[in-house]
């Protein structure tokens, strides 16, 4: 492939609409927007979800559940993960980021034991499930909460 041979992918790029440039362009005169009416006047339409005076669909349907304004979200990080480092490592929030077992730490690590760890590894976290804490120390390892 030359540079000059390069082109945008099928579909990527459209021309846009040149409304109101005469009869022969296709899109003279009323530009689209048929004869008058509300939409056919500049700033015309209606707000998004207005139903022309009807109860609008959002406020008809029932209002359902509650989102807790101070829970926790953790990072979750299983067992089978921790095998990706050697004998003998600790462990460590910073370690699991910067290695890209997480991206991001939210409101800290959780180890959770799906899968098993067949390394004896100190792990440090903020919250371990009981599953894990058993599996980390059947393996050698050792397990500390932050």
């Amino acid at each position: 492939m030359k540079l000059h041979e390069l082109q945008p992918a099928e579909g990527s790029r459209q021309e846009r609409k040149r409304l109101g440039r005469g009869i022969g362009s296709g899109q003279g005169k009323t530009a689209g927007k048929g004869h008058k009416g509300q939409n056919a006047r500049s700033g015309g339409g209606v707000r998004v979800g207005f139903e022309g005076g009807q109860t609008p669909l959002y406020r008809r349907l029932p209002k359902r559940g509650f989102t807790n304004i101070s829970r926790k979200e953790y990072a979750v990080v299983n067992l089978d993960a921790l095998n990706r480092f050697e004998e003998g490592t600790e462990v460590t929030p910073e370690l699991l980021i910067e290695t890209g077992v997480v991206s991001n730490e939210k409101a800290g690590i959780k180890i959770l034991a799906k899968g098993n760890v067949e390394k004896k590894l100190t792990v440090k976290a903020n919250k371990f499930s009981s599953a894990a804490k058993d599996a980390i120390e059947a393996a050698g390892g050792t397990t500390e909460v932050i």
